[in-house]
């Protein structure tokens, strides 16, 4: 997953470089490594385990949310893109 986020970084700033050649190698490493990741999760998938994960922990507001992340992330067990769960579980616990 590490190397999958700097590949699309490495991208990002090659395209802004006008770099095409190390944009396609990039790229194309980019396309090895998914081969060995795990299918991600849905957005539906994310929001159902964000939903059970508030629900088991009694979770009521931002406080509790290092709680449920946690909780998320165990059960995603790297599906999901966790800066993005975070934003998700700090808008539904009122955030």
């Amino acid at each position: 997953e590490k190397m999958v986020k700097q590949r699309k970084e490495s991208v990002a700033q090659f395209e802004a470089g006008g770099r095409a050649d190390l944009v396609a190698k990039e790229k194309a490493e980019l396309d090895v490594l998914a081969a060995y990741l795990p299918e991600p999760l849905s957005d539906a998938e994310i929001d159902q385990i964000i939903a059970k994960a508030i629900a088991d922990t009694g979770a009521a507001s931002l406080k509790d949310m290092g709680k449920v992340v946690a909780q998320v992330k165990a059960a995603a067990a790297g599906r999901a893109d966790m800066a993005q769960v975070s934003a998700r579980v700090k808008a539904k616990l009122g955030g």
